[in-house]
């Protein structure tokens, strides 16, 4: 049985921390990880903890695994299959968000599959003040309601509104509506 040598995380890590424009005291006070002991692990003549390493991949917002493979600066494309998609339903099955953003953007940019059962909407509480929606309809029937106003849109339309203020997305048609949309919060 053959082993296959330890990754060298050194590499990855000061690909990752240069990448990001850091120098090793910003990664230092970002991880809690010494700036000398970052030196030794980028030169490959210290080997990180677990703790240590977990530290690393929040402060530079990059999964573990990418770290451990050292695929993460050099994988050019990323597949998430459709069995791994998240998603969110409701509890009466009136609408699902299919959650396509990777999760390291959360609170600054999320987008979603949305679909919305005939006759039913997704209804939301105000988002963080500053907070936008874009929907784009894949179908008829769907509309928009925010700050009090109501839009309609066509297969194909976007709506820009408010998401700080209570807003709601109906489907009005016969069928479900599928739909594209993207948070930005401020």
């Amino acid at each position: 049985m053959q082993i296959d040598a330890a990754p060298q995380l050194g590499p990855v890590i000061q690909a990752e921390r240069k990448a990001r424009q850091l120098t090793l005291e910003q990664l230092a006070t970002r991880s809690g990880v010494s700036k000398s002991m970052l030196s030794q692990i980028e030169r490959g003549e210290a080997n990180p903890t677990f703790a240590v390493l977990w530290a690393l991949t929040q402060a530079l917002k990059i999964d573990l695994a990418e770290l451990v493979g050292g695929q993460s600066q050099g994988r050019q494309i990323e597949v998430v299959s459709v069995a791994h998609t998240p998603e969110i339903r409701s509890p009466r099955g009136e609408w699902v968000l299919r959650i396509l953003s990777p999760p390291n953007l959360a609170s600054q940019m999320e987008w979603y599959e949305v679909e919305i059962a005939a006759g039913r909407s997704l209804v939301s509480a105000p988002h963080s003040a500053g907070t936008t929606e874009h929907l784009t309809a894949w179908a008829e029937g769907l509309t928009v309601v925010s700050g009090g106003q109501r839009q309609a849109l066509a297969q194909g339309e976007t709506a820009r509104y408010r998401a700080d203020v209570p807003h709601e997305i109906a489907n009005g048609g016969a069928v479900a509506a599928r739909a594209l949309m993207v948070v930005l919060y401020r």
